[in-house]
């Protein structure tokens, strides 16, 4: 039998605020699959829900019997278990996708564990939202450049001409 452990995190510098997740699977305490992702200015309850569904995804690619889902997120955790409602609509969309996905498996396991023992989670979240903002204060081309893809010039500059087009 095939059992995947899904570690999920999603981090938010304010909220809302600038956002990302982390997401960790393990097959037999191997690491097998690690993601982070800057998804955008959201609260942390979107990019908990956005980490979910991301590993949720990449776990079924993996076809396990079992998904043993770890989070750090109460709310998500007793939403998942209809525990708690869930009411705020973006919350309710990002639930139903959830549902829907989780429908796809034979089983998944929705577990609260504490946040120590979901740091390689927690870490890329985080990752992911310091990377962006290292990119921001560099103006937006250390990463883009490097990667092969075009970027605009930021607001302001002219590239060579002595005023701004109209």
């Amino acid at each position: 039998m095939k059992v995947l452990s899904l570690y999920i995190d999603g981090a938010s510098r304010g909220n809302p605020g600038p956002s990302g997740i982390g997401v960790v699977i393990y097959d037999n305490q191997k690491v097998i699959f690690e993601k982070k992702d800057f998804i955008g200015h959201n609260t942390n309850n979107v990019a908990e829900y956005t980490a979910l569904l991301s590993g949720l995804e990449q776990a079924y690619h993996l076809k396990p019997d079992v998904v043993i889902v770890r989070t750090d997120s109460e709310l998500l955790c007793r939403q998942l278990k209809n525990i708690y409602k869930v009411q705020h609509p973006r919350l309710k969309q990002l639930y139903n996708e959830a549902q829907n996905l989780i429908s796809k498996f034979k089983k998944v396991v929705i577990e609260h564990i504490p946040r120590l023992e979901n740091n390689r989670a927690d870490k890329l979240a985080s990752e992911a939202i310091k990377e962006y903002m290292k990119e921001q204060a560099a103006g937006g081309y250390s990463s883009a450049l490097s990667e092969g893809r075009k970027v605009r010039a930021p607001v302001g500059n002219v590239a060579g001409n002595t005023r701004p087009f109209k």
